[in-house]
């Protein structure tokens, strides 16, 4: 899957307090791990998660080979609480 840099930190960034843990526990994964799938790439405790960046417009097009973490925050962008 392809999506531009700005709008996964985007993401991130609308995701309320404590879902960067959630999602780490959600799927077994430290939470440096999800942190670097956002474009936190100076946790270096955290595991590759198949994410690619190449140049271009808005903050360029980031391929995830695996969009579990993807999937989740959406999810809980998604409940009644956040919606």
């Amino acid at each position: 899957m392809n999506i531009t840099f700005n709008e996964l930190r985007r993401i991130k960034d609308r995701l309320p307090d404590g879902s960067i843990h959630r999602i780490a526990q959600e799927l077994d994964l430290n939470v440096e791990t999800v942190w670097n799938y956002f474009g936190g790439y100076s946790h270096p405790e955290g595991r590759p998660m198949g994410v690619h960046l190449e140049p271009g417009a808005d903050g360029g097009v980031v391929a995830l080979d695996d969009t579990r973490i993807l999937d989740i925050a959406r999810r809980i962008l998604g409940e009644p609480a956040h919606a």
